[in-house]
């Protein structure tokens, strides 16, 4: 699969490189999107286990997204990155069986003492 997948992948950066210096600002953005993070976009043909789309992830963030348009927390720039964060670490923890408010909870303590913040990259043991 990965050897089929090379021709594709070569022409579909070039096509993008093609269009970088494009007059049409939405083509450039475009072109820029596409061939920025590109050793990545291919990563599920690589890797056992990566799923070719973010679908569960959109799914997971779907009743938080819904809920943070009309909430207070989002009135502000300020407000929306926070709420963004913390409903960022409730479904990451939730997905990973771990309890939000421990993992709040040792971040804030780590902050406060100057030390590094917990992950909240999967790991093969909870920190």
């Amino acid at each position: 699969m990965i050897n089929k997948s090379i021709p594709l992948q070569k022409r579909f950066f070039a096509l993008a490189g093609r269009h970088l210096d494009s007059s049409d600002t939405d083509v450039r953005n475009l072109a820029k999107a596409m061939v920025q993070p590109c050793e990545k976009l291919f990563v599920f043909l690589e890797k056992d286990g990566v799923e070719p789309t973010n679908n569960s992830a959109q799914r997971a963030l779907r009743c938080a997204v819904q809920w943070r348009k009309p909430s207070f927390g989002s009135r502000s720039a300020n407000g929306e990155v926070t709420m963004a964060r913390l409903l960022t670490v409730s479904q990451t923890c939730r997905m990973q069986k771990r309890n939000p408010l421990d993992y709040l909870n040792h971040a804030i303590r780590s902050h406060r003492l100057a030390q590094q913040a917990p992950s909240l990259l999967k790991t093969s043991r909870p920190t």
